[in-house]
């Protein structure tokens, strides 16, 4: 059954799936509900039970019943359709076969090479067979890797009738890309004892925790007169938001920390004297230290203004996900299954905090613990993205394995 993963991998990434923050409709862009017929198409070819799409979310969900009588756990699999904020139009997936560990040209009019200077990661895929961008577009694996991987796996699981399983769930849905996709998950249909999103990055990782996340809008008023005349009578808003941002941490920001640290990130800045806007992301994996971090930019913002003598800056705050460890570790079954259908494999697990989010943060605290399983991919978001069709493959394996491990250890 292999022999069709690639293939539905190349045919998924060529389809565009751009989400869109600016979009107030669900899913966010059209292509989106497009892709997701298409899938349904597939699982009805496949051969899966009780295909539906939700229009009130977005998500596609079908069924792989049950082989066996026992009393087995329902696992759910999930992964998102839209690809994140760059060129996917037009993609073309480069191959490179037996990869040598030297410089990828993807692009040589434009001048874009993949290199392990740049990107040491691609040592570790010597011998492989790389799939990469042609340096115009991104790829998709993120998260397109994940969709043709739980399909694969499907087929697998559907060809060979001695893997016993119990029942299993399927889900693909929009957005996640702009944060909202998991909003209107709707648990109680989808009917899980647990799930995991196929959504991670190289062979081996399994993440349970996650950053507990908000959002800042700085809105910063001003006062603008004619220069000549401004003498203690002008306001610079955008001096203000400079000495707003001089404020914060300037050691946690995203280019100087890892691991556990989190941060406060500037995604972006506009306006004039007059007024001026701030956009910020901000990051903890603790959830104490996290609402430090929103009280702390709620203080700057205090004290900035009461050095100014009126209310210039304005500060709106709101929450996006939480850690999902907080859920999961209060029942570590979900990971312990992956971990061992993972060393049954041969495959080192590597279970690390994610530095960021996935479905799974928001689900989990909708209570389905959705824990994330590499997909494969790497360098995601842009033009120097690529997957090696082996990791792929390791991925499709893990599920089989999971769904097979479950069932001989039912309850």
């Amino acid at each position: 059954m292999y022999k069709n993963l690639v293939p539905r991998f190349v045919r998924y990434v060529q389809t565009e799936t751009r989400s869109d923050e600016s979009s107030t409709t669900i899913p966010s862009t059209l292509s989106q509900v497009t892709f997701a017929k298409t899938l349904m198409a597939e699982l009805t070819t496949i051969g899966l039970n009780d295909i539906s799409y939700n229009e009130n979310n977005g998500y596609v969900t079908a069924t792989l019943p049950a082989n066996t009588d026992e009393d087995v756990p329902t696992i759910g699999f999930i992964a998102h359709m839209d690809t994140a904020d760059f060129n996917s139009k037009n993609i073309h997936p480069q191959f490179h076969e037996n990869y040598d560990g030297t410089t990828i040209i993807l692009n040589e009019e434009k001048n874009v090479v993949l290199s392990p200077k740049d990107f040491p990661n691609l040592k570790n895929y010597i011998g492989k067979t790389l799939i990469t961008t042609d340096g115009s577009t991104l790829l998709g694996a993120d998260d397109k890797a994940g969709i043709a991987e739980i399909m694969t796996a499907m087929e697998i699981l559907i060809a060979d009738p001695t893997i016993k399983h119990g029942t299993v769930r399927i889900a693909f849905g929009p957005d996640e890309e702009i944060g909202i996709g998991a909003n209107l998950f709707d648990v109680a249909n989808f009917n899980a004892d647990f799930a995991y999103t196929m959504d991670g990055g190289p062979v081996g990782e399994l993440e349970y925790e996650s950053f507990n996340a908000a959002s800042a809008i700085v809105n910063i008023q001003g006062k603008n007169v004619h220069p000549g005349t401004a003498k203690d009578t002008m306001v610079n808003a955008l001096k203000i938001a400079l000495d707003f941002d001089a404020a914060l941490p300037q050691n946690d920001v995203p280019e100087k920390t890892s691991g556990r640290e989190g941060f406060f990130h500037l995604l972006g800045m506009t306006g004039e004297v007059e007024e001026a806007r701030m956009d910020y992301i901000i990051r903890d994996h603790d959830r104490a230290k996290f609402e430090e971090r929103k009280a702390f930019i709620q203080h700057v913002a205090k004290e900035l203004n009461e050095q100014l003598g009126v209310e210039r800056i304005f500060v709106e705050l709101k929450d996006s996900y939480y850690n999902m460890g907080e859920i999961i570790k209060k029942n570590m079954t979900v990971v312990d299954l992956a971990e061992q259908a993972m060393k049954n494999l041969g495959i080192k697990p590597i279970i690390e905090p994610i530095r960021g989010g996935t479905d799974g943060s928001k689900i989990s605290f909708m209570g389905l613990p959705t824990p994330n399983i590499f997909a494969g991919g790497e360098n995601f978001h842009g033009r120097y993205e690529f997957v090696a069709v082996e990791s792929m493959q390791r991925a499709t394996d893990v599920i089989v394995e999971i769904v097979s491990l479950n069932a001989k250890n039912k309850n």
